[in-house]
């Protein structure tokens, strides 16, 4: 069965996986997606080294590479002829190194006005910070979100890189090449979507309680506040008798009420999720109720645990390791942990499609290709001959 974006012609320009996971999930809908990356001189060892790890590189799955070196002016000219026939270019780079490589939007409009493309970097294309560089751990400072995460009185606790990085630009970028696809629809014209790690940080942090309460009234949240800081019994985690760790999710009083129910506790874990919460971090009677809690928890294992909160419609969940979350069994019956079979390498393990899609579901069609894999593929498609195709090799031009 075709994708929704069967059809659809994407060329990736980017160094870092968050543009690439953008374009997986391109790919996976259907989209035809060709990685352009930079030639690189190895051994056998070290390219069958770096075979493997491209199979194993979720983000590169669905897609082709093309080896070429933009610095070269035939390689650029190779990008122009690849552009005039795409529907989206993502590129990853700081701003005015693809106009350096001959790859900026206005250069590409004009070979291709119906060209959508997105441009994924740190600070956005203007601003005094526009030519910084930055990693997540500096956008979430800068957006104030790394100074919330954690306990009251300790350092920020880093959630790895999955807020600015994949949650913030990749996704936004996904969104934003669909609304500009929308948009030709009607004009006939592509455009840029211009998306900023920072700006989508910014974004995501107005979503949740704590800011709303800055932005009404002024409230200035500190780290382990709020009803969702982690300091209040009924959303937090409690260590179980087998050393595991269960976590817990009640933010209504009703779902409270019947966690407390369910555990065997009354009136001394009466404290529960109250609006006067929303600013400030747990005092003498909710950290006792919390103690009260974790020294019931700790009579049975995590497992026993969630069975019996589970059959009582309570919202707890096992505090999963890795390799537990993909033997999990609810993600393995949504497919979220599958097997996708590799030439050379045999079975790759990767997580599965989270858009489920009812009509036209995306598909898992291969793991991710090596540097240069469809290099002939892609220029005999162009026009290239053999003779052509062994001179750009010659130069240096493609790999």
């Amino acid at each position: 069965m075709a994708g929704p974006l069967e059809g659809l012609k994407v060329l990736e320009l980017v160094r870092v996986p968050p543009g690439a996971f953008c374009t997986m999930m391109l790919a996976d809908m259907g989209a035809e997606v060709v990685k352009i990356e930079t030639p690189v001189g190895a051994t056998p060892e070290q390219m069958a080294q770096a075979e493997r790890r491209a199979a194993f590189r979720f983000v590169n799955r669905n897609k082709r590479s093309i080896a070429i070196n933009l610095k070269q002016s035939d390689g650029q000219k190779l990008l122009h002829q690849l552009a005039a026939d795409a529907d989206v270019l993502v590129e990853g780079f700081r701003p005015g190194v693809m106009a350096r490589l001959s790859g900026d939007y206005e250069t590409l409009k004009r070979v291709n006005p119906r060209l959508i493309y997105c441009s994924l970097s740190g600070y956005g294309r203007d601003g005094p910070y526009r030519d910084q560089p930055a990693h997540d751990i500096n956008f979430l400072s800068i957006a104030g979100v790394l100074n919330l995460i954690g306990e009251p009185d300790r350092p920020p606790v880093i959630p790895l890189n999955l807020i600015a990085d994949y949650a913030g630009a990749s996704l936004h970028g996904v969104a934003g090449i669909l609304l500009a696809l929308l948009a030709r629809q009607r004009t006939g014209c592509g455009q840029l979507v211009d998306v900023s790690y920072l700006d989508t940080s910014l974004v995501l942090l107005a979503t949740t309680p704590m800011m709303q309460d800055f932005l009404c009234n002024g409230t200035d949240s500190r780290r382990g506040t709020g009803l969702a800081g982690g300091s209040y019994p009924h959303y937090t985690t409690y260590e179980t008798a087998d050393g595991k760790a269960l976590a817990v999710g009640c933010t209504g009083a009703e779902q409270w009420d019947a966690f407390c129910k369910t555990i065997g506790l009354g009136a001394s874990a009466a404290v529960g999720p109250d609006e006067a919460h929303s600013d400030r971090t747990a005092d003498g009677a909710t950290r006792a109720t919390r103690a009260a809690v974790q020294v019931v928890l700790r009579r049975k294992t995590r497992d026993e645990w969630f069975a019996i909160f589970r059959d009582k419609q309570v919202s707890a969940a096992p505090l999963n390791a890795v390799d537990e979350a993909f033997d999990d069994p609810q993600v393995l019956a949504r497919q979220m942990a599958v097997n996708v079979v590799h030439p050379r390498h045999g079975p790759v393990r990767q997580a599965g499609i989270a858009i489920k899609l009812s009509d036209t579901p995306g598909s898992i069609r291969g793991a991710g290709p090596a540097l240069g894999e469809h290099t002939d593929e892609v220029l005999r498609a162009l026009g290239y001959d053999e003779t052509r195709r062994a001179e750009l090799r010659q130069a240096g031009t493609v790999a």
